[in-house]
């Protein structure tokens, strides 16, 4: 069975195995022990603290496979974009030229450099293993973070963004970085990006042109790549837009991915899960409906997903391996939400 927890120290050498294959663009998995160490220490302190509001915490999730110890897939929030620097995006906009003598009037579409989304909680790192795309496991190992921020609310902020990968061919050229970044930076989006994971994205942002740049004038190739999603990424964008998530209004300054953007109160998994006693049962059904089910603890969370024959408004029954993965007990409660 496959269990969503908090990364431990232990979990360092699997967790950077999952780094190494992770596609260009996720500067958060950076193929560096020692970034991804500090990540996973950053994650306990966050974990153990006692939180009454979003700050400087991060949460960093695994996926384990109960039966062997190996891992899956990761994943993780942020409590606060930019917390201790800017959290930089395009912003899509719209000027307008317009001559009265000439009877002309034109809507011109521009990019403003902008940390609007600066303060919002922020998803990053996923990662799952190219077998379990498609999977309710990716389901899991996405929203499986909604579900904890659902049980901690106070620990976030009102509204959630996640930069999606953009697109850029398998040599690691993006258009988008080719037609913007490059000429502020003598280096490849790939380069870019490493740097970025190992070091920090604002350095780079920070020297990128702070002007409004008319999207008319950049080649057709970057225009095309604007708000394009990496074959390897499509997984997380797919789940994410199920989830209520929106993407007009912001792109990533490198690759020119789309930024989603989302209210607490209108992401699915948060809506509409809802907590429900447990009762454990050695002869549970076969088969029912989908479902990712949680303990709703801190320290001690666990996700995983299960198929339910479960009635609204009725205890919900587990196996004792179910119950046990949980590590919940007869009398205790769960939080669940459909697949």
């Amino acid at each position: 069975m496959l269990v969503m927890r908090p990364a431990q120290m232990a979990d360092l050498n699997e967790v950077q195995r999952l780094a190494a294959d992770s596609p260009i663009g996720v500067t958060s998995l950076p193929d560096d022990a020692g970034r991804l160490g500090d990540k996973i220490a950053a994650s306990e302190t966050s974990f153990a603290a006692e939180v009454s509001f979003n700050g400087e915490e991060s949460y960093f999730f695994v996926l384990e496979d109960s039966s062997t110890g190996k891992l899956a897939g990761c994943s993780a929030i942020v409590a606060s974009a930019g917390y201790s620097e800017p959290f930089y995006s395009f912003r899509n906009e719209t000027f307008v030229h317009a001559s009265r003598e000439l009877k002309i009037h034109n809507k011109i579409h521009v990019l403003s450099q902008c940390h609007d989304l600066t303060g919002n909680s922020l998803l990053t790192s996923f990662y799952v293993l190219p077998d379990l795309v498609n999977s309710a496991s990716a389901e899991l190992n996405s929203r499986g973070r909604l579900l904890f921020m659902a049980a901690h609310p106070e620990r976030f902020a009102d509204s959630v963004v996640t930069e999606i990968v953009g697109h850029s061919d398998e040599q690691g050229d993006s258009p988008f970085w080719d037609a913007i970044g490059r000429n502020f930076f003598d280096i490849n989006y790939a380069e870019a990006e490493r740097l970025c994971g190992l070091k920090s994205r604002t350095f780079l942002a920070e020297l990128m042109p702070h002007y409004p740049i008319y999207v008319p004038l950049l080649p057709d190739a970057a225009q095309e790549a604007m708000g394009q999603v990496h074959p390897r990424a499509q997984i997380t964008f797919d789940i994410l837009m199920r989830e209520g998530f929106e993407t007009d209004h912001y792109i990533d300054i490198f690759d020119g991915g789309p930024t989603l953007h989302a209210r607490v109160t209108g992401i699915r998994s948060i809506a509409q899960s809802r907590i429900v006693p447990v009762k454990i049962d050695d002869n549970v059904a076969k088969g029912g409906r989908p479902y990712l089910v949680c303990n709703g603890q801190l320290q001690d969370f666990r996700a995983v997903s299960l198929e339910l024959d479960w009635v609204p408004g009725k205890p919900v029954s587990l196996s004792p391996e179910a119950a046990e993965a949980l590590g919940v007990g007869e009398g205790g409660s769960v939080r669940l939400v459909a697949v």
